[in-house]
């Protein structure tokens, strides 16, 4: 099983690209783990609907069958720390490969959210696209760490 996180951009903020560099190392002894990014598409002349659009095409186009998408939307189910472990593990269980897909500035694109196998929220809140990769890859840290019997997670 791979885990794949797709995203839309490249940190532009120095610190915190160093941070979720730094997590998603250490989630990647847990899991095998591949970083997709995506370019932004620029949004001079162009509605949200239609960058949205533009972006969910380039994450389709990189994210290769078997992979199965997981859309992380604020609207999506909700998993504490120890049952999102739980799930993870069951993932890797299946063999399968799967996506963790995190859209641009304006979101995810209406298809690849209808088409995702699962939406799930990183918090109830809207977060920076950036901001929502370092929550992914820290929870991914996590989760390896408590199924490992890890004292990282307390």
């Amino acid at each position: 099983m791979r885990v794949i996180v797709a995203v839309v951009g490249k940190p532009k903020d120095a610190s915190l690209a160093g941070a979720i560099a730094e997590y998603e190392r250490r989630a990647s002894r847990y899991w095998p783990l591949e970083v997709i990014e995506v370019r932004e598409e620029s949004g001079k002349g162009a509605s949200p609907e239609t960058v949205k659009r533009r972006e969910g095409e380039r994450l389709r186009e990189r994210i290769a069958e078997p992979a199965r998408a997981v859309v992380c939307d604020p609207g999506g189910k909700s998993l504490d720390s120890t049952r999102f472990s739980a799930w993870l593990q069951g993932e890797r269980e299946s063999g399968r490969d799967f996506a963790f897909v995190i859209g641009g500035a304006h979101g995810v694109s209406d298809e690849l959210r209808d088409e995702a196998r699962m939406k799930l929220s990183l918090a109830p809140w809207t977060l920076p696209h950036e901001l929502a990769r370092l929550v992914l890859a820290e929870q991914l840290y996590r989760a390896g760490t408590i199924i490992r019997g890890e004292p990282y997670h307390k």
